[in-house]
């Protein structure tokens, strides 16, 4: 299952991907917001996708905020989570085969509809590589472990 998320200003974009993972019959579990004239905080909504991949209550996520940056921050401080912030086909598919990216996060305010989904597609539909790769993703929980709070 897929989780989803997005403040204000990227709630448009997540209901057009909504509407189109629908089409393409992916589950997905919408963690909010649920509409674009409140404004929220990215933060919040970057967490709840990112504690219900790292959870392993679903299995990756997508992440919407005006420019993708703010919410991939929040996003990547989740232990276990690569979230990479994608503006092309090409981010997508080398985040997913060469760093295994469990979240995909786009920005709302600087990608059309159609070219988001173009990359929510390549993403779905690329798998992680393995072999040399793996060790660098390894690295990743590495310097997690190592700047744990726990270890402080």
């Amino acid at each position: 299952m897929l989780a989803i998320g997005s403040d204000h200003a990227g709630y448009v974009l997540k209901s057009e991907i909504i509407k189109h993972l629908q089409e393409i019959n992916v589950p997905y579990e919408d963690f909010g917001t649920c509409d674009c004239t409140t404004s929220v905080d990215y933060n919040d909504f970057g967490l709840k996708v990112a504690e219900a991949v790292a959870s392993g209550t679903h299995d990756r996520g997508i992440i919407i905020c005006g420019t993708g940056i703010g919410i991939s921050i929040t996003a990547n401080k989740v232990p276990g989570i690569r979230a990479a912030l994608c503006t092309d086909t090409y981010m997508a598919r080398m985040s997913r085969e060469h760093n295994d990216a469990n979240v995909l996060a786009l920005g709302a305010r600087v990608l059309g509809t159609g070219l988001a989904i173009d990359i929510v597609d390549t993403w779905l539909n690329s798998s992680f590589l393995g072999g040399r790769h793996q060790r660098r993703v390894d690295k990743f929980a590495d310097v997690e472990r190592k700047y744990s709070r726990k270890n402080t």
